[in-house]
């Protein structure tokens, strides 16, 4: 998986404090998510803001595994797997990961800087990767 160990540490030091404000993190992400693909909406059956506690749990899992990639990779499989059992497909990919960056860049504010937003970029990009080949097999 192509992410440095800077990438990693800007990664985590970011999302360490997005957490602390992890409830309108997530209202962002699905405002913003919705706006970017309301066919998307169909796919979310609970309420958004147990959805949305999960979609943070989800998120710091992701990034304390960043520690040990290897370990995961079987992670990432499963959430796929269950993505794929709620409806999702490849390209649904492409707009959660551009509403994710914008959720970072408005809770992180002036933080937010293009070294940062580019350890996210390549560090979705690698979820996504692992989750689409293992899920999609394209």
């Amino acid at each position: 998986m192509p992410i440095t160990a800077r990438q990693k540490q800007l990664v985590q030091q970011s999302f360490a404090q997005v957490e602390p404000i992890a409830e309108q993190a997530a209202e962002i992400f699905y405002q913003t998510l919705f706006q970017y693909d309301p066919n998307l909406k169909p796919l979310f059956k609970s309420d958004i803001k147990s959805q949305g506690q999960k979609l943070m749990a989800t998120l710091k899992l992701a990034v304390r595994g960043l520690d040990d990639l290897d370990g995961l990779i079987p992670v990432l499989h499963k959430l796929a797997e269950r993505h794929v059992d709620y409806g999702v497909e490849a390209k649904d990919f492409t707009p959660v990961g551009n509403a994710l960056l914008y959720t970072l860049k408005v809770g992180l504010g002036e933080q937010w800087t293009p070294e940062l937003r580019q350890a996210w970029v390549d560090t979705f990009r690698t979820v996504a990767t692992v989750m689409k080949a293992h899920a999609f097999n394209d």
